[in-house]
């Protein structure tokens, strides 16, 4: 099994691109958005750090946006206490998808994380700012101040531009998208 890793900037196409490689993906802002709702250990956990915060189980996004925001520095306390569990997940995912060709990684922090290893293919994901721009503005219930926070805990782009295997352009055309991803299957097979 090889692992193909997505990297880019927020709302660069990094979750689209991954559905279009047709193997199994690990999808780490939809295991969180599970942790929240199921998992009571973890909002023990949160709940012990921030007992004044947080209400009931369910974990609910606002009360940890809220968290965020108060203080940037509570987003590196919160992933602390989310990391493990998300890499337990990872863990779990690979071991089921052992056999499997290849298995796409899309995990926003993933570089910054340190979970690569030197058989990766990372592809990082690129797009004009504006249209980025445009997209983030698309999404509900955006906070363009947790954005900013979330940015100024990646790596600098350039740097995920140095570690990667190779580039898309994403010109947000599904046409274009879908021939970039078949070029690199083709060139990786």
């Amino acid at each position: 099994m090889r692992r193909i890793v997505l990297v880019g900037d927020i709302g660069s196409g990094k979750t689209f691109f991954s559905k279009l490689f047709r193997y199994p993906v690990f999808n780490a802002d939809l295991i969180v958005s599970n942790l929240y709702k199921k998992d009571k250990y973890l909002f023990m956990k949160i709940k012990k750090r921030f007992s004044q915060n947080i209400s009931s189980f369910p974990l609910k996004k606002d009360e940890l946006l809220k968290i965020i925001l108060q203080r940037p520095n509570n987003l590196k306390i919160l992933s602390k206490i989310i990391h493990p569990r998300v890499r337990k997940k990872m863990r779990e995912f690979l071991n089921k998808h052992r056999k499997k060709k290849f298995v796409i990684l899309d995990v926003p922090l993933f570089l910054e994380n340190k979970l690569n290893i030197k058989k990766d293919i990372i592809i990082f994901i690129e797009a004009d700012k504006k249209e980025i721009r445009n997209k983030i503005n698309q999404r509900e219930n955006i906070n363009l101040k947790l954005i900013n926070i979330l940015r100024k805990n990646q790596i600098p782009i350039k740097l995920k531009k140095k570690k990667s295997t190779f580039f898309i352009k994403n010109n947000f055309i599904s046409k274009t998208a879908k021939k970039n991803v078949k070029l690199i299957l083709k060139k990786i097979s």
